[in-house]
């Protein structure tokens, strides 16, 4: 999916938490490391870390990366994600509607 939005030219956004959570280095990683080149990484600097922490506390979660990226959605965006329900929630919370998939 991640590679035929990038082919699309789909502007691709994730937290840098997301590439934490699926890289393991070494060789395997090499179809991973083509399409992050073409995702735009967002760190978490200290205006967001504050930023979901509220979301947190707002929605019952405990989940920094998803909190993290659903402060990067924007209405109407697709999003690719193993954990909907969290995800859904903290989008719920910010008031942001937009299609989740579950990748």
């Amino acid at each position: 999916m991640l590679r035929v939005a990038w082919e699309a030219k789909v502007p691709l956004r994730a937290s840098a938490g997301v590439v934490a959570q699926v890289w393991r280095g070494g060789p395997r990683q090499a179809r991973l490391a083509r399409v992050l080149a073409g995702v735009d990484v967002r760190a978490l600097d200290a205006a967001d870390a504050r930023r979901v922490g509220a979301l947190l506390a707002l929605t019952g979660a405990s989940d920094v990366v998803d909190a993290h990226g659903a402060l990067d959605v924007a209405p109407g965006d697709r999003v690719l994600t193993s954990d909907p329900d969290d995800l859904g929630r903290a989008l719920e919370a910010l008031g942001v509607e937009a299609t989740i998939v579950r990748a």
